[in-house]
This record gives C-alpha cells, structure tokens and sequence, in this order.
C-alpha cells in the first residue's frame, strides 16, 4: 500500500548493538548466558520462597513477585537480542513490535511498584514492628501486589495506545536503532509529528517513577531516623542488614532509569543509550537474585536445608 511516495511500513529492522561478525558471536555466548542465569536464579529465588515456610513473610511475597517480573523483563527483551546476534537481519512486525514494547512497559513499570512495596514493607517492620501483622496483612499485601502489576497495564497502554495511534504514519525508514523496540527510536520512525502523542507515555512513566521513588525516599528516611534512635549496636546492624538487598537493587534499577528517562537527550549519544538499556532490562533482572540471596542470611539459610534435604533424602 502507498500513500504518496511512502509505502507503509509493516515490520521493523532491529539494528542490534553491533554488526561486527566477531563482536556478534561473542555477545551471543555472553547474552545467552546472562538469559540462563537470569531464569535459573530467578526460578530458584521463587521455588525456593515457596517451598520454605519461614519464608513466607510479606518481604518475601514481594520478593518472589519480583524475581517473577525480573523473569518477564528479561525475556521480553533478551531472547529477540540473542537472536539477532545469529542473522544478519532481525525483522519485527509491527504488531511484534508494539507487542514487546508494551510486555517491557509492563514489567518494567511494575518492578518500580514493587520495589516501592518493598521499602514500604522495611519501614513498616522496622518503625512499626508492633503494628506490623496488622499493616501487612495478607490482604494488603494482595491490594499492593494487584496495584504494582495493574500500575503496569496502565502505563503499558499509554505507551501502545500512542503506538497504535501512529501504526499508520510509519511510511519511511523502517530500521531501529536500538537492540530492541524501544519507544523513542520508534515515534522517531513516524512519518507525523508524534510530539503530542508521546507527552502521555512520556507524563505517566515520569510520575511513575517520581511517585515510586518519594515512597523509597520517605521510608528510609523514617528507617534512618529510627535506627540512629536505636541503643543497641546489634538492633542497628539487624535493621540495616535487612534492607541493604533491597537498597543495592533501588540504586542499580533506578540509577540506570534515571540515566534514560532523566538526563537531557542531548548529553549522551544512542550507543550509550543502548548500553544504558542493556544493563537494566538484561542484566539487572540477573544480578537481583545473587544480591538478595548472597546478602541474606536468611535466604541462604533456606538453601542450605533445601540442599541439605537433597543430598540426605
């Protein structure tokens, strides 16, 4: 079909990080093995959350939730990207493209609610450990659960609703810089001016992520506060304990967010962009199970029995 002197697009080019042969083949063994691991220690961290009765806490809860979104994350993106490595061409429909844009938006949305319930679930356990069983209560926990996966839904459909908006005034180049169907190299694509349509996504994940972050911020503040008023050495070392995990995965997932989503567009070039990406959608889904369980005495402990079952069963 022609409209003019265009013809519409119907798939996209996904460039990838590289077409060096060499490069190529290299990234496709360390990809692949950055995906593998990812499943295996995400798996793990869930199987062994729910087969392990004294790890059936609330912060647990979230964190099986999390190594499931960090699951979705990185196989919404990851297994496209390793593929490309072995053609010399990656084609995507468009309707393959909006798809995966918006299961990374999903994810990707609700790995910030969670680790804003996660903060929320510290602070309330180390500020208000009376009130604890009453203010994480099963059904809480559920209501909180529900609205980080919704959160996601929500934010998702603004971004392929815009998408969808333009499906049809994608008439020129075809070819996406970036290893994946990110939003900003594609309305890049649009043959219409997508500065309108773009300033909803563009609203609803920035206050997404304002939002999830005063709720991180809030938390370990009063966190702070109350365990500078603590008189025992060991009470602070046991409050801090529990919540270096999660404060290493906020600093890994939101620094690099922020990089994206923060910075100027002028201040850094597309390959840094692409670089940036890597590391939150492929490789922090696989560095979140070693920090929680290599940081938690209470996750290995739970491995050591599960393990030690096994081997004398």
């Amino acid at each position: 079909m022609e409209t003019g002197n265009y013809t519409l697009v119907t798939e996209f080019i996904i460039l990838g990080l590289t077409e060096n042969p060499t490069l190529c083949s290299i990234f496709f063994v360390v990809f692949l093995g950055i995906y593998v691991t990812t499943l295996l220690g995400n798996v793990s961290i869930i199987v062994l959350i729910r087969k392990s009765p004294q790890l059936h806490t609330p912060m647990y809860l979230f964190l099986s939730h999390l190594a499931l979104v960090d699951i979705g994350y990185s196989t919404s993106v990851t297994p496209v990207m390793i593929v490309g490595f072995l053609r010399e061409r990656t084609t995507i429909p468009v309707a393959g493209c909006i798809a995966q844009l918006g299961s990374d938006v999903v994810f990707g949305t609700a790995e910030c609610f969670l680790l804003a319930a996660m903060a929320y679930d510290r602070y309330v356990a180390i500020c208000s450990p009376l009130l604890y069983s009453t203010l994480m209560s099963p059904k809480v926990c559920i209501i909180l659960l529900v609205a980080s996966y919704l959160g996601g839904c929500m934010n998702a459909s603004s971004f392929t609703s815009c998408l969808l908006s333009l499906t049809f005034f994608f008439c020129g180049p075809n070819r996406v810089n970036h290893f994946f169907c990110d939003f900003t190299p594609l309305v890049e694509l649009s043959c219409s001016d997508a500065s309108v349509p773009a300033v909803v996504p563009s609203f609803t994940a920035g206050s997404i992520i304002v939002v999830t972050v005063f709720i991180i911020a809030i938390s370990y503040t009063y966190i702070l506060i109350t365990v500078l008023k603590m008189h025992s050495t060991e009470g602070r070392h046991k409050a801090f304990s529990t919540c270096t995990s999660h404060l290493t995965a906020v600093t890994l997932f939101y620094g690099t967010v922020a990089f994206i989503y923060v910075m100027p567009k002028s201040s850094y070039s597309t390959d840094q962009n692409k670089v940036v990406s890597v590391f939150y959608s492929v490789v922090i889904p696989m560095l979140n199970p070693l920090i929680y369980s290599l940081r938690n005495k209470e996750i290995k402990g739970a491995l050591k029995r599960e393990l030690g079952r096994k081997i004398f069963s």
